[in-house]
């Protein structure tokens, strides 16, 4: 048994103080939450005890959205390093998408992932299937809801070249019953903005990075949300748009008063998108070059303020690793795609110290709110008898980033060099510690995440 001892524990809209926490480090599961005041120091079978004095526990991050690049592209990352940068950073829980090598777009290829995972990931796992122009009967169909956390369907050319046409759509939302996420930007709009870039200028290295929020812009990404939305009213399916970055899409979403379990339609901003803006192209360039992209300042503005008022459901970080030698090639050549898990929670803790977001509406839309989303069985809460994926922070300490520190596999970071007000001390993924002032427990394997669905 693990005895976590005095913390303020964040959770479900609260903020407890003097909470102790006991771990079973036998089932990996939460055995009791209670206030410090008991005399729980003799505990039966407390193996260890952590003092949490002066400090903050909370449910373990799930990032519904990453790219681990694994199996085909592991020249870019791999689950072993990117699951360690997850839990370094206090995220327990994984939701990888399909575009890999092979492609994620049969029965056979999702298993593969999940045979890897058991063996390489750190962090608790999903997979998403992938939609093409040929699978929809023969594979997508076949997808067990239980134990598969959604679809993702691509609406515009991003990395994989999995784009569906609108036809293929229309039978996707009249069929498919589960969960279809929807990456989505027009390509037509896309490839007329592009034109307008080319003929501007003629040599690609002379074309600013800026250039890309016009070219993915606004006008893209309304026009091909919009449709996703229609499509969904049309069939009453269950969509989920992911990484929002602009104000003009938040006006297609429903009333923010309609509680999240009863919405048929959710959609989720990356902490990138609210963090940068267009005028940050001219430090970080491609560095910070990702599909959507990121765009003037009134739109993070926008997507801020929806997060907090409901609009928005949930955070997810969309982290896309690429070899710093890929992103030094010229605008059309370097690909798009920014690492940040490792620092996702660092970023909205931020937000906290600058006073933008409480604790609780940061936990409710890291943790709570992609547990109800995507209905996470026994995660993304502090409960007795849910697993033990917990976060311990230390709100009076700074993190300052290093060329060291950085565990993704391509070795960069738009954040280097800067320090964050806060520290992540602990990270336990079911009832282990995965992480621990920094040094983490390569030992440690999650577990495949399963899902409350009829």
């Amino acid at each position: 048994m693990i005895h976590i001892k005095n913390a303020t524990l964040i959770n479900e809209g609260q903020l407890i103080p003097s909470t102790d926490i006991f771990i079973n480090s036998t089932t990996g599961k939460i055995d009791s939450i209670t206030s410090s005041s008991n005399n729980n120091d003799h505990h039966a079978n407390v193996t260890r005890t952590i003092d949490a004095t002066g400090k903050y526990i909370m449910p373990g991050v799930i990032d519904t959205h990453v790219h681990f690049r694994e199996p085909g592209l592991t020249q870019k990352a791999d689950m072993r390093t990117e699951s360690m940068a997850a839990v370094y950073g206090g995220t327990t829980t994984v939701f990888d998408m399909p575009n890999t090598v092979p492609q994620a777009l049969d029965q056979q290829t999702l298993q593969n992932k999940y045979d890897l995972a058991e063996t390489k990931c750190l962090a608790n796992y999903s997979f998403y299937m992938g939609l093409s122009d040929t699978n929809l009967e023969s594979e997508v169909m076949k997808t067990d809801e239980k134990t598969v956390c959604a679809l993702k369907v691509f609406m515009c050319h991003s990395t994989g070249n999995m784009k569906v046409d609108e036809n293929l759509l229309d039978s996707l939302f009249s069929k498919y019953k589960g969960m279809i996420c929807t990456h989505c930007e027009d390509e037509c709009v896309v490839n007329q903005n592009a034109q307008v870039v080319k003929q501007k200028y003629s040599d690609p290295a002379q074309i600013p990075w800026s250039c890309h929020a016009e070219i993915r812009s606004e006008e893209a990404c309304v026009k091909s949300t919009e449709l996703a939305i229609r499509m969904a009213k049309k069939h009453n399916a269950r969509l989920h748009v992911v990484h929002l970055t602009s104000a003009g899409e938040l006006e297609l979403f429903d009333d923010e008063s309609v509680p999240l379990t009863n919405k048929r339609i959710t959609c989720e901003v990356a902490p990138h998108h609210l963090w940068f803006d267009k005028s940050d192209y001219e430090k970080y360039g491609s560095l910070i070059k990702c599909n959507p992209s990121i765009k003037e300042a009134r739109h993070k503005e926008a997507l801020l303020d929806a997060l907090l008022h409901d609009k928005i459901d949930m955070i997810a970080t969309d982290h896309a690793p690429h070899l710093l030698s890929e992103k030094n090639d010229n605008y059309w050549n370097a690909p798009s795609g920014i690492p940040t898990i490792q620092h996702s929670l660092y970023m909205m803790l931020q937000f906290y110290k600058r006073g933008e977001i409480s604790l609780e509406k940061l936990v409710e839309k890291m943790c709570h709110s992609p547990a109800l989303c995507f209905q996470v069985s026994k995660r993304g809460f502090v409960r007795e008898g849910y697993w033990a994926d917990l976060v311990l922070l230390d709100l009076d300490a700074k993190t300052t980033v290093t060329k060291e520190s950085i565990l993704y596999k391509c070795g960069w970071s738009p954040f280097e060099g800067y320090t964050f007000d806060s520290n992540i001390t602990h990270t336990f993924v079911n009832g282990q510690i995965a992480c621990e002032n920094g040094v983490v427990n390569e030992n440690v394997r999650g577990q495949r995440v399963l899902f409350d669905r009829s």
